[in-house]
């Protein structure tokens, strides 16, 4: 099934234009997983790397396409009062199974370092709630990702 939902956000729609916008769900998509990344305040490298990888495994895109992918959604980030921009356009485009990966995905930039901050919880909180993710739902995928990292720290306030 995972596959399936990584095989919907690949066909969605690229916008055409030459430089990507916060409409495009790829580029909403990059800016919320670059804001979760960046929520603590630090951005540490193997997040960076992970949010890279994130997008090259859910987009097909390497080399100057991941580049441009990753760039175009920190700027969007950086230009956003909010994240309901983001949020919006991927409620949009995304059925509710391919939200609830999004949220998983989420999570894994989360626990990239191996540490829950409380704004990067609160912040995937907020996101899930924004695109119609439930609690529930939320809490097994922040299980999930927690538990492929060894020695994870951190306590949701789900908790």
């Amino acid at each position: 099934m995972f596959e399936r939902v990584l095989s919907f956000l690949r066909d969605l729609p690229v916008g055409r234009e030459a430089k990507p916008s916060a409409d495009d769900p790829r580029v909403a998509a990059s800016a919320l997983l670059y804001h979760v990344m960046n929520a603590d305040g630090v951005r540490q490298d193997v997040e960076w790397e992970r949010f890279k990888q994130i997008l090259a495994e859910t987009y097909s895109v390497s080399g100057a396409e991941l580049d441009a992918l990753a760039a175009a959604g920190e700027r969007a980030d950086n230009e956003a009062i909010d994240l309901y921009a983001f949020t919006s356009v991927l409620k949009r485009h995304l059925d509710t199974e391919a939200r609830k990966a999004f949220i998983g995905l989420m999570w894994e930039i989360v626990y990239a370092d191996g540490e829950l901050d409380e704004l990067e919880d609160n912040t995937v909180w907020r996101v899930a709630e924004l695109i119609g993710v439930e609690r529930r739902d939320r809490i097994e995928a922040r299980r999930k990702a927690a538990a492929e990292v060894p020695g994870a720290k951190g306590k949701s306030s789900d908790e």
